[in-house]
């Protein structure tokens, strides 16, 4: 299955796309996931997807679905693509794929120093109900996790 809105589709990450997911990654993120996570990702048959603009992979969302939870793990849009509402309609998709799933709430993990996704996912719905401390790793040390949900009714 495919979703084709506008310029770009939404379609299922293959592992012949790990090459362009991982340099969105790393333009993405200061700490980015390996090939193994994505690889064991689609593996286990997460729900993994890829934004495609004009033929080339410019963003990635993976979302794991059990127990009537969802769990939105990975969210990038090349830094070359963002700021143009990409992000949100990633999102947006991830949780339709999560209700598609019978899911009935969402959640994800998002650094306090990433305000811009915060804001976002404010945006859309998520409520801030919990922090993992010490989660991410950071330059110096690490750095805590916000926990975010969202009902899905």
């Amino acid at each position: 299955m495919a979703i084709v809105a506008l310029d770009h589709e939404f379609r299922p990450m293959e592992v012949s796309d790990l090459d362009r997911v991982l340099v969105n990654e790393r333009r993405g993120y200061t700490h980015q996931w390996s090939e193994g996570i994505f690889r064991d990702c689609i593996r286990s048959k997460y729900d993994c997807w890829v934004l495609e603009y004009v033929s080339r992979v410019i963003g990635h969302g993976i979302l794991s679905v059990a127990a009537g939870e969802a769990h939105l793990l990975n969210v990038c849009i090349h830094p070359d693509q963002q700021g143009n509402g990409l992000g949100r309609q990633l999102v947006e998709f991830m949780i339709e794929c999560a209700r598609l799933n019978k899911a009935q709430r969402v959640f994800l993990e998002v650094r306090p120093s990433n305000l811009v996704a915060y804001k976002l996912y404010e945006s859309i719905g998520f409520n801030e109900i919990g922090i993992r401390e010490n989660y991410y790793p950071s330059y110096v040390g690490r750095e805590d996790a916000l926990v975010l949900g969202k009902e899905l009714l």
